[in-house]
């Protein structure tokens, strides 16, 4: 059996029907309904041979999971050049959020540098939802901690979109960025430099957060803007 027949015998069907809920905007019949746990371990095995490669060449796909698993595999990849490759032949394809929030490549981690780069690229186009909602998810992931620098804050809050993915994954970096860099983050709440929906947002995630004071919370609940 090729990979595709192979997932529909992990098929949940219970699954499948709590998980359609989640991704509105895309065909529920394109959804297998597999759990990400049993695909992960299923990614292992497909990834101890020439399946893997074999199957990543072979976009697009017609099965939402099959894409989620193709994420899992690309994430998986050690050689960063390669990786960049499959990564930037992939996003043109990504329709939700679920699929673009799965791919999380390790080998990033070793490659600040280099990264970094990429990420201006993936972010500098806001019409191309997906790609630059991974970009912006990558600054949040690698470029907030030891590495972080006040200029990086600029990056998603110079994006103008619409689209509400687009628009949360800005509030749930600047959350995230409230959290872990508090001092260099909050003027962009007190200026006000975010849309009103997103500012909104960017303080209810942070308020959610239990990595943000009692102090902190009070404080950005009084800079909530009225609609």
């Amino acid at each position: 059996m090729n990979i595709t027949d192979r997932l529909f015998e992990l098929k949940d069907d219970s699954y499948k029907e709590f998980h359609q809920s989640l991704i509105p905007n895309i065909d529920p019949e394109s959804i297998i309904g597999i759990r990400i746990p049993v695909l992960r371990k299923f990614a292992k095995d497909v990834n101890k041979n020439e399946e893997s490669d074999l199957f990543i060449r072979s976009i697009p796909h017609k099965f939402y999971d099959e894409n989620v698993l193709h994420g899992i595999l690309i994430s998986e990849i050690k050689d960063f050049d390669k990786c960049i490759y499959e990564v930037n032949r992939f996003l043109p394809f990504v329709d939700n959020w679920a699929v673009c929030d799965i791919i999380s490549p390790k080998c990033f981690k070793k490659h600040k540098d280099e990264l970094l780069q990429k990420i201006f690229d993936w972010t500098s186009d806001s019409s191309k939802l997906y790609t630059c909602r991974f970009g912006i998810r990558m600054l949040m992931n690698f470029f907030l901690d030891d590495d972080f620098k006040q200029e990086y804050l600029e990056i998603p809050s110079h994006i103008i979109s619409d689209e509400y993915y687009l628009k949360m994954m800005v509030a749930w970096f600047f959350a995230t960025a409230l959290a872990k860099q508090w001092d260099s983050t909050v003027p962009y709440i007190e200026r006000k430099s975010l849309d009103i929906w997103t500012h909104n947002k960017t303080i209810q995630k942070a308020r959610e957060s239990y990595r943000i004071t009692t102090e902190q919370k009070e404080y950005l609940n009084s800079l909530k803007i009225k609609p």
